[in-house]
């Protein structure tokens, strides 16, 4: 069970606002708007993984269906054309590593913020490849202990040919290699998840301690603020 860490294995639970809400709308509408535009104005989730995916966030996150169709349509227009996904890469305190996960139609805006950010709280930017080769890209399934049964999870697990497994809490966090994420709701059938998603996967971790793993959850709250910034990995243990 090596390279896993508290952050990548448990969802940040957080109470919602109204403000929040509109926050986390307005990420998804984005990433449903690229998800389209990336899969060349499909706008079936049948046909177009990454936007199937990018539905089920809606879903999970109650997101009303008349504003999905407005993404949807936004990304077969001209209006998403500067729209694109951006990874950046960095360090927090003590030294571990982050990657970024941004959608954005001004880089130039994405970089200041996200640099301000890690820098107001004991972090630095990194140049390009300095802490990826940290994380493995894959796809990360959550299954509820209260949904299915054990053997469903062994059994999706082999047929899936996962990567690792864990249980976090009530629920099992399976890891699959990223090129299996299409195959994922195929291959479970009727079997209800509570998430399915790109994930970046930690290789290797580094410790923490109290004072230091209160810095970086400021530093993720901070981050998972900015309006551009979609999801943040670490390697914190």
């Amino acid at each position: 069970m090596s390279g896993h860490s508290k952050w990548s294995q448990i969802k940040r639970k957080k109470g919602i606002t109204d403000q929040k809400r509109g926050l986390i709308f307005s990420k998804i509408s984005k990433i449903i708007t690229l998800a389209v535009k990336e899969g060349g104005g499909i706008g079936d989730p049948e046909k177009n993984v990454k936007l199937r995916l990018a539905i089920s966030m809606a879903k999970t996150s109650n997101m009303p269906k008349d504003t999905i169709d407005r993404a949807i349509e936004k990304g077969k227009g001209t209006g998403a054309s500067n729209l694109k996904e951006i990874i950046y890469e960095g360090f927090g305190p003590s030294g571990g590593s982050l990657l970024i996960v941004a959608t954005s139609d001004n880089s130039n805006r994405s970089h200041a913020e996200i640099k301000h950010a890690l820098e107001k709280s004991g972090g630095k930017m990194g140049s390009i490849h300095s802490v990826a080769h940290n994380f493995q890209r894959c796809g990360r399934v959550i299954l509820s202990e209260a949904l299915v049964t054990e053997d469903t999870v062994f059994e999706f697990c082999d047929k899936i040919g996962f990567l690792d497994m864990e249980e976090v809490g009530d629920e099992y966090l399976i890891y699959v290699p990223f090129e299996k994420l299409g195959a994922v709701h195929d291959v479970l059938g009727e079997v209800q998840t509570e998430s399915i998603e790109i994930f970046y996967r930690p290789l290797v971790t580094v410790p923490t301690n109290e004072v230091v793993h209160a810095k970086v959850e400021n530093l993720l709250d901070i981050l998972e603020d900015l309006e551009d910034v979609d999801k943040v990995y670490t390697n914190y243990a």
